[in-house]
């Protein structure tokens, strides 16, 4: 009798808080004792290096992050601080650098502009401590129930949706800076329709003056970011547009002394304030944060899970993602207790942090202490003052755009029905709804169509007998051939699945030996974003080793998603095309091993072997 699928997703889930994506099934209290005993001279060169590359973009980053927030910008650079020396501590990934980001800033700012919860800026920034507290408990109670592993069933498409949701919001909220119109829209606009209106609606009010400042500081930002990658241009770009403006503001009588400028801070607002824990109705404060702080904490994890798997897949480690989820958690609660705001994994950082050449755990907490460096240098000098509003703005509207990827939602919108609906929704709700609700109504979503269609796939690897037919390779056999693999994929692959499918392929590439797999996918069903993306990731590893993928039989169903999401580009890469070369072989219902022949041909080509010719017997006479 068929399982209910309730059913078989609760057994999906045990068995992948079980298996997960590593073979570990406990949290280690402090991972950093490893690299530690192992630290060099060396090491310590490269990642000082990386830790001056990134610092350089988490101070203005995290000022940033803080003015989307409307919040002072001295809780952005703590946040970047604070974030980025404890989470190496507790982490499972060594190149991911975590502080405030662009989503969870937006979502915190979203979230106290619905009406009664929270009366003043005074008492936002009071809660501030309170909310950091709620969103590092949750994620440190996710990490010790292994919930992060259950983020797998969590469709690409959904996170891919919201982000340009967000992203839309954040530029539409930008520009109030822009246009100098900010105290005009005080108080007014929660959703991307109403700040729309309220832009509108004062747009007869605006100055000239910041809107020169912001897209010429937008403008300079991409020119310089397009041209010059080495170099921390977001923060060069700040300085240089906040000199520019001094000198006007100063030199000239056309009004730039009336530009809106941020506050600047004393060692005084560095110090912890936890006021809120003193106050009464200390426990309806926490019910009235529970929701905001639980979409932070779950959007955290997400993001953090999303960046270190990706990072992982360019360094061939294995990504421990219920770690990094209790990394986040001990980050976030050393920010409420030192004046910071939410945190979570920035991508933009940690990626520059790789490419910076960062080779442990230990760049991370080398720029948080440059951070706080900076941090004390800019309370003692106070330079901030200087810095107009308008041109942070432009800067954050250039992070924001570049948070949208026209290649992966164009592969999102393409591959499946499903996965359009799943952004689209995301997107909307984005729009429409407070953040903080936009997530889980994307969540639900994605977990209703993994209902409905709830599998696993099944993967065998075969051999050629003696008599030229396929069979299953058994434990005791060796390969025939060492440099080839016939791995037979049976179920679906749709997101839930897509991990899975990535970590068992994964475990195949560890025999050495290994130079070519060929993905036998008759039997694979129901190929969406998620699990076309992962087949991208292992396709591009894979060559970076000098490694080759090749699918064999693959159904009108499993090719139109390949060639419509644009991987079958990517697949065929290394192939002459115009001499019929190809790394996809289709099924042929007449004789079904034919693709498999052809790709084991296409494989001894990969590697310069002349062999006989490799006869796989069919009987037709078995499928009766």
């Amino acid at each position: 009798m068929p399982q209910s699928p309730l059913k078989t997703f609760l057994r999906r889930a045990r068995h992948a808080r079980n298996r997960g994506n590593g073979e570990s099934s406990t949290l280690d209290p402090l991972p950093i004792r490893g690299p530690l005993s192992r630290y060099n001279s060396d090491k310590f060169r490269q990642d000082f290096r990386a830790a001056i590359n990134v610092a350089l973009l988490a101070l203005p980053q995290g000022m940033a992050y803080a003015a989307i927030a409307e919040l002072p910008i001295v809780y952005g650079i703590a946040c970047s601080a604070v974030a980025a020396i404890v989470a190496p501590f507790f982490s499972g990934s060594r190149h991911t650098i975590l502080g405030p980001t662009n989503a969870t800033a937006f979502m915190i700012f979203s979230f106290f502009l619905i009406p009664g919860m929270a009366s003043s800026k005074e008492e936002i920034i009071g809660l501030m401590p309170l909310l950091c507290l709620m969103v590092g408990a949750f994620c440190m109670m996710g990490a010790l129930l292994k919930i992060a592993d259950l983020l797998q069933f969590i469709s690409r498409s959904v996170l891919v949706g919201y982000i340009a949701g967000a992203a839309t919001l954040i530029i539409a909220n930008q520009f109030k800076h822009i246009l100098g119109i900010a105290e005009e829209m005080e108080g007014g606009g929660t959703t991307f329709v109403t700040i729309l209106a309220r832009l509108i609606e004062n747009l007869p009010s605006f100055h000239w003056q910041p809107l020169c400042l912001g897209v010429g500081t937008l403008i300079c930002y991409l020119v310089l970011h397009s041209r010059f990658k080495r170099i921390p241009v977001f923060a060069l770009t700040l300085v240089l547009f906040s000199a520019l403006a001094w000198v006007l503001s100063s030199m000239t009588g056309l009004g730039f002394d009336q530009i809106q400028k941020f506050e600047t801070f004393s060692f005084h607002d560095l110090a912890p304030d936890f006021a809120v824990f003193s106050q009464p109705g200390l426990f309806e404060k926490i019910a009235q944060l529970s929701t905001v702080a639980f979409a932070i904490a779950f959007l955290a994890s997400l993001e953090n899970t999303v960046m270190s798997k990706s990072l992982a897949s360019r360094t061939g480690d294995r990504p421990d993602v219920n770690q990094d989820m209790l990394s986040v958690g001990a980050a976030n609660i050393a920010a409420g207790l030192f004046a910071g705001m939410p945190a979570s994994g920035s991508l933009t950082r940690s990626a520059l942090n790789y490419d910076s050449g960062a080779r442990t755990r230990f760049a991370s907490v080398f720029c948080g202490i440059l951070c706080v460096s900076g941090i004390f240098l800019l309370a003692a000098f106070p330079l901030v003052q200087h810095v107009p509003r308008a041109c942070l703005a432009g800067l954050v509207i250039a992070v924001a755009a570049s948070l949208i990827s026209p290649r992966v939602i164009r592969i999102c919108l393409r591959s499946t029905r499903d996965d359009a609906l799943v952004l689209a929704v995301s997107f909307v709700a984005a729009l429409f709804a407070p953040l903080h609700t936009a997530i889980f109504i994307g969540v639900a979503l994605s977990i209703s169509l993994f209902l409905r269609k709830a599998s696993r796939p099944y993967l065998v690897e075969y051999e050629v007998s003696d008599d030229g037919d396929l069979r299953e390779l058994g434990e005791k056999r060796k390969r025939p051939n060492p440099s080839i693999s016939i791995v037979h994929v049976e179920g679906d692959l749709f997101f839930g699945a897509a991990e899975l499918f990535r970590s068992q392929i994964q475990r195949t590439f560890v025999d050495g030996n290994l130079r070519v797999i060929i993905l036998r996918l008759k039997n694979a069903r129901h190929l969406d974003a998620t699990s076309v993306l992962a087949l991208e990731d292992l396709i591009r590893s894979a060559r970076k080793e000098e490694r080759h993928i090749i699918v064999s039989g693959a159904s009108r169903e499993v090719y139109r998603v390949l060639k419509f999401s644009g991987v079958l580009e990517v697949l065929q890469e290394d192939c002459d095309r115009e001499t019929g070369e190809s790394n996809l072989f289709l099924f042929s219902p007449s004789n079904p091993n034919i693709s498999t022949r052809n790709a084991l041909k296409r494989a001894q080509e990969i590697l310069g072997t002349r062999k006989a010719d490799i006869k796989i017997f069919y009987d037709p006479e078995k499928d009766r």
